[in-house]
């Protein structure tokens, strides 16, 4: 609702309809409510208000129902009663009075800052407001009255002081009817002198200082003000009226967090022509005026604003700020370039302030004065440079220490607020570390905790929170919307649909980016030019609140599906152009390149989620090698399950599969079988050929030992398949080592370092299960640099933790703590928990120490871990084996036989014979327990056909054999027999 008391009160609902509030009283209380907006009046100013001196017996009784009558006819909450006293819950800026005070103080400043076009066109805007006397309503309160009626002619007065401070205005007829109105108001005389000398009438400007000073001592027996005397000798004299040059803006808050800006401003000290630049919010305005404020130089201020864009003639306000005016009504045969040239042969400089809606003019003016005033120096604030040979361009971007100039506002806004730094930097780094924003999200301190400013900066709420600024500065300043809609009105249709489109981009983009979703990119160039875009390392980058007002107006635009398809097209065809990359010698080029590009990939994923599955489905294909080589592998996992259907949609087979794998753990039985059945019948001849390590990673190895599995015929692929088979192999209880040798070979040849890496882990491992522990850590080394290059933090944790496991078998358990350390914090590197592996080796340590208590803290926790990474069978019965080695230790035979026998259940199939081996081997430690040497020497020599040798060094081994030999005089015919058998034998026994 509107409230107007500026005159007779009147009440407009929102749809302009007048509302009536009753007789005398209710709208004498309203009126009272309404000059205090938000705070409580208490009942007795209300009765005083009314009754004055001669109240009724029970005004309070009578105040109450002359409140209720408003209530029947205002919204429903308005006025609430609150300790002893009304209030009413409306916006200042809906009831005119404190709108006319708010203009009228932003008015006086604009006169005091130099901007008599801003202020001529505020203080016309606040004096339009009375419709009459202020506070008729009010018939007691004539003191309150008579200060709105003298703010009303002060007012008036710096309304005319702005007034004789442009070229074109003539105020000498309105200033003889305020004198006419106003005889004793020496302010009027003093400019209506001023007014007259300035157009020539001396003879005029002297008379009306006598009748003046006649009246003044008639009347009041006083001599004029000094203000008068002085405009009467400037005429005696024929003195020209002193050009008033208008002072640099007041600094009016602290300034901070700019000395880097600073330097640069004072090295460009001699260059003629400085332009600072940047985007709107940035303190282009602040950082130029002090940087004026402490040259030492005679400076003349100019605030460009209030020109209209597209005016020819920008000469007027800087003859405004310079002091020169016309006189008379002839016209002047000196052109007003002239006039500025012959005013400027002095040492100045001008700070031409907020060029960028009239760029091209100030630019023509600027390059006039550099070439005909040579001590003239121009100093620059836009959006966008001037594009004059010889100018130095200062951009101004984020200060260096938001969060220093959050603090100082804080401060200011709510005296003694403690500021915590992380939850201010995050705040900050929301808000791009905008000054302009930053204060106004400190202001809301007033209102808001820390916590839930934060909170409310998410996406385009950010606007409706920022959007209460100093009521007293530019509109265009007032609020963050306001601000970035400053630089969206000053572009062309073609730069406005490129900035919309733009906004689609998650994270900047490369010139082919551009091209593709934009169109051509010099359009985007330009916007470079006006500080919407930066361009910075071969990428174009929007600062997010533009990109979030950018992207409001793609979405009124109807546009944004075009974009948005046109986004994720260009990303699949990155994804895909990468993809054969990513396993080459080019492979970290590539990785990086789509690093740089990651979150535009997911913001293209996550929309073709939604609006276009086949895309997205190739999208989650085309990116598995990069998303696994990266460190990334989980971050697709909601968006590929949400694409899993009942059947498989048609050509889209290997792409199923994928969204398969990437969905862990969230994909269906069904889906699995599903996925199997479409890469036997694929083949295994892929697109995309990582999708196959991909799915046997995911997939974990099958219960039969496969057959040869028929890769496609590109060297990856030989390299791929000759690592699954060597892998699946040494699973198996075989050698393997042949086929991983090959399978080094190969990737060694194509310079690929993920499956370098993965044969050398593999080929170590093996290595250090025979004992030869140099060649072991020596694979190891050169596997773990080729992870690092690639920043694989999930290998490298895997890695750290075979090395774990190897030393301790080498009895090393202060290095094997270090490497199982190592692990933990590479996963952490890559924001995950500690791996099953290393907590499982840290156990084994902790046991092996002497440790019980610690191990069992750290095992249980490996296997709880085990069971969350996927379920997988081998992983478990490591865990379940080592606790059983621990119940063991404690001579806890039942919980010892129980541990290895779930061991036993996970892993028996041919294709984990060595795992088995290995569970085997624990249930030979519960054998020699119950004192059974014979059953333990059986375990232990089946133990060993199926992995096909025993593992060196493995300490619980070595003693269960050591115990179960002095059990038993027949242990080692017993061993050597169940060693000779078959793979297939014992997997039957």
């Amino acid at each position: 609702m509107r409230f107007n008391v500026l005159g007779p009160l009147e009440v407009r609902a929102a749809d302009g309809r007048a509302v009536s509030v009753g007789g005398p009283r209710p709208r004498a209380v309203l009126v009272m409510l309404l000059l205090e907006p938000g705070r409580v009046v208490g009942v007795e100013r209300l009765v005083v208000g009314q009754y004055a001196d001669d109240p009724p017996a029970d005004a309070v009784g009578a105040v109450q129902a002359q409140v209720a009558r408003l209530r029947r006819v205002l919204p429903a909450g308005l006025i609430a009663f609150t300790g002893g006293g009304y209030r009413i819950d409306v916006d200042p800026d809906d009831v005119d009075v404190h709108v006319f005070e708010r203009l009228a103080a932003r008015g006086r400043a604009a006169v005091a800052g130099g901007r008599p076009a801003e202020a001529v066109e505020t203080l016309r805007a606040a004096l339009a407001l009375w419709r009459g006397p202020a506070l008729v309503d009010l018939p007691n309160a004539v003191a309150e009255a008579a200060r709105w009626a003298e703010l009303r002619l002060t007012a008036t007065e710096d309304l005319v002081d702005a007034e004789l401070a442009l070229p074109d205005e003539d105020p000498v007829p309105r200033l003889r009817a305020l004198v006419a109105e106003h005889p004793l108001r020496e302010r009027f005389r003093e400019q209506l002198l001023r007014a007259l000398h300035a157009a020539g009438r001396p003879a005029e400007a002297l008379a009306e200082f006598e009748d003046a000073r006649r009246l003044l001592a008639d009347e009041l027996g006083a001599d004029p003000a000094p203000g008068l005397a002085a405009a009467h000798l400037a005429v005696l004299r024929s003195e020209p009226v002193a050009p008033v040059r208008p002072p640099l803006p007041a600094r009016l808050t602290s300034f901070v967090g700019r000395d880097a800006e600073l330097r640069l401003l004072a090295d460009a000290r001699d260059a003629r022509l400085v332009t600072v630049v940047g985007p709107g919010g940035m303190g282009k305005t602040r950082l130029a005026v002090e940087f004026a404020r402490r040259a030492g130089r005679e400076v003349c201020f100019v605030d460009l604003s209030g020109v209209v864009a597209g005016d020819a003639d920008v000469t007027r306000p800087v003859l405004a700020a310079l002091g020169v005016r016309e006189a008379g009504f002839r016209a002047n045969p000196t052109g007003p370039v002239d006039r500025l040239v012959a005013a400027l042969d002095q040492d100045v400089v001008l700070l031409l302030d907020n060029c960028e809606h009239v760029v091209a003019e100030v630019a023509g003016l600027v390059r006039v004065l550099l070439d005909r005033c040579p001590r003239v120096s121009v100093l620059a604030t836009s959006r966008e440079p001037l594009g004059l040979t010889g100018e130095t361009v200062v951009p101004l971007g984020p200060p260096a220490d938001p969060v220093r100039l959050f603090a100082d506002r804080a401060a200011a806004a709510r005296p003694g607020v403690v500021v915590d730094p992380e939850e201010a930097a995050g705040i900050c780094a929301a808000l791009d570390g905008v000054p302009l924003a930053v204060e106004l999200a400190a202001a809301r301190l007033r209102q808001f905790d820390l916590a839930e400013i934060a909170r409310r900066l998410v996406g385009a709420e950010r606007f409706r929170l920022l959007s209460k600024g100093d009521r007293t500065a530019a509109a265009r300043h007032r609020t963050l919307r306001a601000v970035v809609g400053w630089s969206w009105d000053l572009l062309t249709p073609a730069e406005r649909a490129a900035a919309a489109r733009f906004s689609v981009f998650a994270a900047g983009a490369p010139v082919a980016a551009v091209e593709a979703v934009c169109g051509s990119d010099d359009v985007v160039a330009d916007l470079v030019d006006r500080s919407l875009v930066v361009f910075a390392d071969g990428r174009y980058r929007m600062l997010d609140t533009i990109r979030l007002f950018c992207a409001e107006r793609l979405r009124e635009s109807g546009d944004e599906h075009a974009a948005r398809a046109a986004h994720a097209e260009h990303h699949l065809a990155l994804a895909r152009r990468a993809d054969p990359h990513l396993r080459d010698a080019e492979q970290v080029e590539w990785l990086a390149r789509l690093t740089a590009d990651h979150d535009n990939l997911m913001s293209a994923l996550r929309w073709a989620v939604r609006e276009d599955r086949p895309t997205a489905m190739r999208l989650v294909t085309a990116l598995g090698a990069y998303w696994w080589l990266s460190g990334r592998r989980g971050g697709a996992g909601e968006e590929a399950a949400a694409l899993l259907t009942d059947e498989v949609p048609d050509g889209l087979g290997e792409e199923y599969v994928s969204c398969v794998v990437h969905a862990v753990p969230r994909a269906a039985e069904e889906h699995w079988r599903r996925a199997a059945a479409v890469l036997d019948e694929l083949g295994w001849t892929l697109r995309h050929p990582f999708g196959a390590a991909l799915w046997g990673m995911a997939a974990g190895p099958p219960d039969e030992v496969p057959g040869e599995p028929a890769f496609a015929p590109d060297p990856w692929n030989a390299a791929l398949g000759a690592l699954s088979r060597g892998l699946l192999e040494v699973m198996a209880g075989g050698d393997g080592v042949p086929r991983l040798r090959e399978a080094l070979a190969g990737f060694r040849a194509l310079g690929e370092r993920w499956g370098t890496a993965q044969a050398l882990d593999w080929l170590a491992l093996l290595a250090s299960r025979r004992g030869e522990w140099a060649d072991a850590h020596a694979a190891w080394a050169e596997a773990l640099a080729c992870y690092e290059v690639l920043g694989a933090l999930d290998e490298c944790a895997e890695l750290h933790c075979h090395r774990g496991e190897s030393l301790v078998r080498e009895g090393d358990f202060g290095s094997a703590t270090r490497e199982f350390t190592a692990a933990i914090e590479s996963a952490a590197r890559a924001g995950r928990t500690a791996p099953a592996e290393a907590s499982l080796g840290l156990g084994e340590v902790a046991r092996l120490r002497g440790d019980l208590a610690e191990a069992d803290v750290l095992l249980r926790r490996a296997h709880a871990a085990a069971l969350v990474e996927g379920g997988a069978r081998w992983l478990s019965a490591r865990t379940a084996t080592a606790l059983g080695r621990l119940a063991q230790a404690r001579h806890d035979r039942a919980a010892a036989a129980s541990w290895h026998t779930e061991a036993v259940e996970c892993v028996r199939t041919a294709a984990l014979a060595a795992e088995l081996a290995s569970a085997l081997e624990g249930l030979a430690g519960v054998a020699v327990l119950d004192s059974d040497g014979v059953r333990a020497a059986h375990l232990l020599g089946t133990a060993v056909a199926l992995r096909g040798a025993p593992i060196a060094g493995d300490p619980d081994v070595v003693r269960t054999a050591a115990a179960a030999t002095a059990l038993t005089p027949d242990y080692a015919a017993v061993h050597a027999a169940a060693a000779a058998r078959s793979t297939e034998d014992a997997l039957a026994t």
